[in-house]
């Protein structure tokens, strides 16, 4: 049975830093892209990264460009989310998602990921 627990959520002010973890278990880690997306209250899901299942594309949405850090660690089946210089419209809960893929390239909507974590809250305030 295919697996998402996410962590790394929690309470910031503006300008620190987190690092969120996507733990992945019960696929065949390899054949799948990994995708971050987000949810604020009151406003539409918001996709933020995602990684090809060969690190070879990435993707990040606008809003986190030059902050944000996509990466996987096949060794141990988890994808990390650096998230650095964090603002409070950053505040989210934050899920992973994985679809399966067959070339160097992750979607960017949320649509075609097939497999969804419980998700994180990530709250940015002073």
């Amino acid at each position: 049975q295919l697996q998402l627990v996410e962590s790394g959520g929690g309470l910031v002010q503006p300008g620190e830093s987190l690092r969120l973890s996507c733990a992945a278990s019960g696929f065949t880690w390899g054949n799948y892209a990994i995708g971050w997306f987000r949810q604020a209250p009151g406003k539409q899901r918001e996709g933020v990264s995602c990684i090809s299942p060969d690190h070879d594309y990435t993707f990040y949405a606008d809003s986190v460009k030059g902050r944000f850090t996509i990466s996987r660690d096949d060794a141990v089946h988890t994808v990390y989310l650096q998230m650095n210089n964090l603002k409070p419209e950053d505040t989210a809960v934050y899920h992973c998602a994985a679809t399966w893929m067959m070339t160097s390239y992750c979607p960017h909507s949320a649509g075609q990921y097939g497999y969804w974590g419980q998700g994180t809250q990530v709250t940015v305030s002073s």
